[in-house]
């Protein structure tokens, strides 16, 4: 008995490893989706996308996102847009980051308008920060 102890710790072992790898997802968001538009930098401290909206407007891709904070504390969030091209490349120099304070549960609108009429796609980049 005290030799098939050894080799049953690491069948456990080995079986807990393969249980946290399989619960963590590393699918890809669905293309076209708010996931999929996103770059967090760091944590979102509870910081996440309700909705993303994005329509042309004289041939200028405009583009509102509604942020909200799930948590009862402060964050403050330094937020931009990044406008990208048919073939994937960034317009312009980029935006400046844009500071928004999100109170506790709160929820707010960020919008941004792409620089100019060959821009097709965008991410929004965040960073957002514990107050």
């Amino acid at each position: 008995m005290n030799a098939a102890r050894p080799l049953l710790i690491l069948m456990l072992a080995a079986a807990c490893q393969w249980a946290s790898a399989q619960a963590v997802s590393t699918a890809p968001p669905e293309p076209g989706s708010a996931a999929s538009k996103l770059m967090l930098r760091g944590e979102a401290y509870g910081v996440k996308i309700v909705d993303m909206r994005a329509q042309k407007r004289s041939d200028i891709l405009v583009v509102q996102t509604e942020l909200l904070n799930t948590e009862k504390a402060d964050r403050q969030v330094f937020w931009r847009y990044r406008w990208l091209d048919a073939s994937g490349m960034q317009v312009g120099d980029g935006e400046v980051w844009k500071p928004l304070v999100m109170y506790g549960e709160q929820s707010q609108y960020v919008r941004g308008t792409a620089p100019g009429m060959n821009v097709v796609d965008f991410r929004l980049e965040m960073n957002v920060e514990k107050r």
